[in-house]
Parts: structure tokens; sequence; C-alpha cells
């Protein structure tokens, strides 16, 4: 993929305390001509909390705001609300975050839920609705809705570590045939952990997902899985080398070194802008042409 010359698109800012430290992993969604970016940011108090950016060319960022636009409101989240995805499925906008606590100094993180109108949204109304834990109880997390019905049913990606899961719902509040997509390869770039980066994108041969591979070494990478359209559980393609690797300083220093980490990614005419986090530390974006993305998926 090809590196933004301009990058970082975001970088901590010092004057405001709910972000002076780090500002990264943030979703991705193209409305109304222009990039929304929900970004994770942390403070001096070490929450996380959502933060709102956009771009009208997927790289260059037209507007940031100076106040948060999503924070912790429950004691199931009062630690952080941390690395949002965004799916649009019929006007609404469903937001899947982590949500992260802490019992007797062990971090405790679920899987969250919420969504806002596509209107309240573009007006920047953050009019958030019910805050929902699909998995109440499970350490879990790295979770995205597909952006239409699936026979009939909603569908999550998550990771009840260290495998790519999916769930399936008729109404937002249960989710049940929960069952295992991808495993952690043997051997090579993503032998550790694995888990969903941004929002599948559907083609006509499968759903196209990128995610997320961790090796024993620590090393997070990104790479291509092709899944099939009606059973989203298949497999039919899946990278033996990854995409992108932690290379440029930005992604190889800082809060955690050697991170490559998306949560989000738009297709803006033939390019595909893939949002990730360099280190734990600032926002960065990469592009490449989508039918050369594809290419890939052939071989």
């Amino acid at each position: 993929m090809e590196r933004f010359a301009g990058n970082p698109i975001l970088k901590p800012i010092e004057a405001h305390a709910w972000e002076s430290r780090e500002v990264f992993n943030a979703a991705a969604i193209y409305l109304d001509g222009k990039v929304h970016l929900l970004y994770r940011a942390i403070g001096n108090d070490g929450i996380s909390r959502l933060g709102y950016a956009s771009s009208k060319d997927g790289t260059t960022i037209d507007e940031r705001l100076p106040q948060p636009v999503f924070e912790p409101a429950s004691e199931s989240e009062k630690n952080g609300c941390e690395d949002p995805r965004l799916s649009l499925i019929d006007r609404q906008l469903i937001m899947t975050y982590t949500a992260l606590c802490e019992f007797s100094h062990i971090q405790a993180y679920q899987v969250a839920l919420t969504d806002i109108s596509v209107n309240d949204f573009i007006q920047k109304r953050w009019n958030w609705g019910i805050r929902r834990l699909p998995f109440s109880g499970i350490r879990n997390k790295n979770a995205v809705v597909f952006p239409e019905k699936i026979g009939g049913r909603y569908v999550m990606f998550h990771r009840i570590e260290p495998d790519l899961c999916v769930a399936y719902s008729e109404d937002w509040v249960k989710w049940c045939d929960v069952m295992c997509v991808m495993k952690p390869r043997v051997t090579g770039w993503d032998n550790w952990k694995i888990g969903v980066a941004g929002t599948p994108i559907k083609t006509s041969e499968g759903w196209l997902v990128v995610y997320h591979g961790v090796s024993v070494e620590r090393m997070y990478s990104l790479g291509l899985a092709m899944l099939d359209l009606e059973h989203p559980e298949m497999v039919l393609y899946r990278s033996k080398t990854p995409i992108l690797v932690p290379k440029a300083d930005y992604e190889r220093f800082g809060k955690v070194p050697n991170v490559v980490f998306s949560c989000g990614n738009v297709v803006i005419g033939d390019r595909l802008f893939l949002y990730y986090g360099g280190a734990d530390s600032v926002l960065c974006v990469a592009s490449i042409n989508f039918d050369e993305l594809l290419a890939l998926v052939h071989k």
C-alpha cells in the first residue's frame, strides 16, 4: 500500500487535556462527499474518548472538533471507550467499540454497541442511542458489524482471543451462532492473534475484509481475507503475506512499537483508503487502487 506522504494525519494536541497523549485507531465512513473519522484519543487521565475529524480528499484533515464526541457513560466503560468501527445500515450508523473497565487492577474489556442517525451524525448532533453489551461479561473486543443483513440477520465479527469469530442477531440485542472464522497460523506474520480491521466491503466475489495479525514477536501487521457473500464464516482467501507492515518511524516507535492497527477503511472512486494507528500514538492513512487490491486476492 502507498503511505500518505503527509503521515501522520492526526497527532495529539497538548492543549486539549482529553487528547494530549495519543490519537490513533479511527473508525471511518464516507458520507456527504467527505470521510468522517471517529478517532481514539487518550489524554492526561489515561482514559480513551472519541474525537471527530473529517477530510474531503481522504488524506488532508479539513475539520477537527476541539471536544470529544463520545465519552464513557457507564460503569462498564468507566476506564475508556476504545477502537470504534462504523457501519451504515438503513440510514443508521452502527458503532461498535471496546468498553474498558478495571477490577482489582485487572483490565476487563467487552464489545459495546450503539447507534446514531446519519442526519444527526452529519449535522454533528451527537445523539447516540442505547449502549449495549452484546456479550456481557465476556472478555472480547475488535468488533465490527457488516453493512447489510445476510440471510435476514445482522452479522458481527469480533475476537474471542486469539480467534476472529462471527455472531448473528435479529434485533441487535440477542446475538447467537457464535463460531470461529479464522485462527492464528502456526507460523508467519499472524501466528499469535488476529482480529478484524474496518468495515467489510461487499464485492461481486465476496466480502473483502482487512484484518490485523499479530506475530509472537508482537508485531502488528495488516492483511486481507475474502469471505463468502451468503456465509461470511466461510473463508475463500486469506493473505499469506501482509499488505502493510510497520516500517516508517511513526509505526515503529511510540507508545507500543511496531504497530499498524486499523479500525476503518473507505472506498473513494477507484481507491481504498485505510486509516490506521501508528505505534498506538498517531493516526495515519495508506491507499491502494481497489482493482489492484482485488488482484492480490486472485493471486
